[in-house]
Order: structure tokens, then C-alpha cells, then sequence
């Protein structure tokens, strides 16, 4: 994938990926909070650490050197 297509790609997750996520790890905590039976503090903590970096790990390669100049341009001397 060229850079000007992982940068595109970057920007379109951050801007609509990224939020979308947000209403469902927010939709998936309320959802165990409301339970009668309260999850233990370790297991919500646990839930939070997986939800909130859950979404960057299979993402990592498409931000992986976007703030670099790009390599494909020509160099100018």
C-alpha cells in the first residue's frame, strides 16, 4: 500500500472508524454496569485496558510512520 493511501486510509480511521468504536466499547461497559450483579473492579479494569487498546493493535501498520516524511516522493537535493 503506498503512503498517500495509508495516510488516506489513517485520516478516514481516525475521523469516522475511531468514533464509531467509541459508541461501541461505551455501549459495551454501560452494558456491564447495569447488570444487578456487579463485575468484580479487576474484570471492568481488565475491560477497559482491552477496549481501549484493543482497536490499536490490528491497526498499528496502517500508522506506522505516517508522521515521516514520504518515502515514495522524490528526494530533492
Amino acid at each position: 500500500m503506498t503512503y498517500k493511501a495509508r495516510k488516506r486510509l489513517a485520516i478516514f480511521i481516525l475521523v469516522v472508524g475511531l468514533p464509531i468504536y467509541m459508541i461501541f466499547a461505551a455501549t459495551i461497559m454501560s452494558g456491564m454496569m447495569n447488570n444487578q450483579i456487579r463485575l468484580p473492579m479487576v474484570v471492568e479494569f481488565l475491560a477497559y485496558i482491552v477496549l481501549g487498546v484493543g482497536w490499536a493493535l490490528p491497526l498499528k501498520w496502517v500508522f506506522k510512520g505516517i508522521g515521516q516524511p514520504d518515502p515514495d516522493a522524490p528526494r530533492q537535493d
